[in-house]
């Protein structure tokens, strides 16, 4: 462990106490990395720290001086919310980029569903008879505006036009209904 005439571990030289032979802080916070230490008793105080660690098994300690030591810059950071501050910025973003994977997966189904009656041969729709061709025209109308309406509203989610707590369904409609030359101009 500690030698004679070797330095106190960060603690102690913060403290400035003598480093004992059996010092906890020792093994966790070196002499050459003073600001790990210091940061974590800013934060969390030198006797919390030692109750925390002596708590816990030794095989678990390094894990836990780690957590410590991004908690307390964490809190630094953002003195109000510390580590919940990053988790919810990151929970933001994960749920912005699902908004956007949702767009794009509409988007690509819109794409699909446009050029999906030119998938079928020339033979098949000479085929239909008269009526059959108008239902086949009209519901792939329908689709081609349900899809154009659904995209609508999943871009307007995904940009922040739309907030889902408060959106009214006149709102929604009035989106659905804007000029696609409109909402394209949006993407650049």
């Amino acid at each position: 462990m500690r030698g004679p005439g070797s330095s106190p571990c960060a603690s102690c030289k913060l403290l400035r106490r003598r480093c004992a032979k059996e010092c906890i802080f020792a093994p966790y916070f070196p002499p050459d990395d003073p600001h790990k230490f210091a940061i974590v008793h800013k934060v969390f105080g030198a006797s919390n720290v030692s109750k925390m660690l002596q708590e816990l098994p030794v095989h678990q300690r390094a894990d836990a001086v780690n957590s410590l030591v991004f908690e307390a810059n964490a809190r630094v950071r953002d003195p109000v919310y510390g580590c919940v501050g990053a988790i919810s910025y990151l929970q933001n973003q994960v749920t912005q980029l699902q908004m956007q994977l949702a767009v794009a997966q509409t988007e690509i189904l819109c794409i699909q569903m446009q050029h999906e009656p030119t998938l079928q041969s020339h033979h098949e729709v000479f085929e239909l008879d008269q009526d059959d061709k108008a239902h086949l025209l009209h519901s792939n109308n329908n689709s081609i505006n349900n899809c154009n309406n659904n995209y609508n509203l999943a871009y307007a989610m995904s940009s922040g036009q739309l907030n889902s707590n408060f959106a009214s369904p006149s709102s929604i409609i009035q989106m659905q209904m804007q000029d696609p030359l409109k909402q394209e101009s949006l993407w650049t």
